[in-house]
């Protein structure tokens, strides 16, 4: 019989976020995101497993699986083995609980790089980052237990909850102004069916900072700009009837005390009408972006935009349909949802690694799944001296990313291209 700690685990409901995701999700539209990382040796197989069920053992959050209730989904523990297998497939592919023993993340590897796929539902990007680093920590120590003799015999702990930080941090009298006009979407040919190309700008983070210093701007600021200005330069038509808009996750353990290990972000769309704006220039643009920015990321807006959707999910009309009937609705909704983002750009940061491990890892990755509408998605993640700068895309050019490329050498930035494609 398990202890009474376990079988507080066995269910637990999902996170206002969270609750979306597996109704609207599937083949199409993933959900998924994944982090990588590049070690300097090649990856054993059977140690990867060990250090992946040793992980779990101290997130047990991640030991479940998806079940359907009549309302909503919600989370049961997976008493089944993870499985970890070699990388065959694009990244950031829907995950298929049948061949996955139910597992809502999946773990692969190829030469020297692990990989972690996580379905939305089961966590955020950063709380993601979390779990892997412990992945990668153990995996290191088991490869070379002489350098780590005693991180082996000692239990390194970690602190998380799995509370629903969204209904603690909800305020019912905030109100959302965010606009209604649809966003321009990407246009032009598509690559095979279910294939993804991964472009990994890997661009040197001094020589970065010293270009954003120069501009008195943050480097999510800049690389939002520069988005909105390769797709005007390469894409962009019809400039009055429909405007660029950026969506940018927002961490909101950056606004609210939490330690929630489950989904707690929010969301900040940058909306530039580049005819009426006058963002004719990537100076313009930057500037538009910095007062957008501005203005959108103070305590009093994140709070309304955070708000603003927690209310959509505690909504009683919607929470008395039954979840067979309220699929197709959710579906629906979030197509005509997702006409309102041009591209998504998903900065999670510097990923801190402690300094003894250094020495075995060479990068890591962070990568979000495109999809019909938003045809190319943009994520980044800092290690060391690298900022990488991510393009998933079903498009079957690149003009974007080789603007994007071509700016930033431009500006004597180093920037090292690497892709999945030739």
């Amino acid at each position: 019989m398990r202890d009474k700690k376990v079988r507080t685990l066995e269910w637990r409901k999902l996170d206002n976020s969270a609750k979306i995701f597996p109704i609207s999700a599937g083949k199409k539209y993933s959900t998924v995101f994944r982090v990588s990382a590049i070690l300097k040796e090649q990856i054993d197989p059977c140690i990867l497993e060990k250090a992946v069920k040793i992980a779990l053992e101290k997130y047990k959050s991640f030991r479940v699986k998806m079940k359907n209730g009549f309302f909503w989904n919600y989370l049961e523990y997976n008493p089944k083995d993870i499985i970890v297998e070699p990388e065959r497939d694009y990244p950031c592919r829907y995950i298929n609980p049948k061949t996955n023993n139910q597992y809502l993340f999946k773990i692969t590897y190829f030469e020297k790089k692990i990989n972690i796929d996580i379905f939305h539902s089961l966590t955020d990007g950063n709380s993601g980052v979390q779990f892997f680093k412990e992945i990668v920590y153990s995996y290191i120590e088991m490869a070379h237990p002489e350098e780590f003799q005693e991180e082996l015999r000692t239990y390194r702990k970690v602190n998380y909850t799995i509370e629903d930080s969204y209904i603690k941090n909800f305020d019912k009298k905030a109100k959302n102004n965010n606009s209604g006009k649809k966003a321009y979407l990407l246009r032009g040919g598509k690559l095979k069916l279910g294939a993804v190309s991964a472009i990994h700008q890997i661009i040197d983070l001094q020589q970065l900072k010293e270009e954003v210093k120069k501009q008195d701007c943050t480097i999510t600021q800049y690389i939002t700009a520069l988005l909105i200005y390769s797709i005007y330069k390469n894409n962009f038509v019809n400039p009055k009837k429909r405007p660029i808009k950026i969506c940018i996750p927002v961490n909101l353990k950056k606004y609210f005390q939490s330690d929630t290990i489950t989904n707690f972000f929010s969301y900040i769309t940058v909306e530039a009408e580049m005819e009426k704006d006058k963002l004719d220039t990537f100076e313009k643009i930057l500037e538009f972006v910095k007062k957008d920015f501005e203005k959108r990321l103070t305590p009093e807006e994140v709070k309304k935009t955070m708000s603003a959707n927690v209310r959509l999910g505690i909504n009683p009309f919607i929470k008395a349909i039954p979840l067979a009937i309220k699929k197709p609705i959710v579906r629906l909704s979030y197509l005509e949802i997702r006409k309102y983002t041009t591209m998504t750009f998903s900065n999670i940061g510097r990923i801190g690694i402690i300094g003894k491990y250094k020495q075995y890892i060479e990068n890591f990755l962070m990568l979000i799944a495109p999809e019909s509408v938003e045809k190319i998605k943009c994520s980044a993640c800092s290690y060391e001296n690298n900022f990488v700068l991510t393009f998933t895309s079903i498009l079957n050019n690149t003009n974007i990313e080789q603007t994007c490329y071509q700016f930033l050498q431009d500006k004597g930035i180093s920037v090292k291209i690497e892709s999945n494609t030739q």
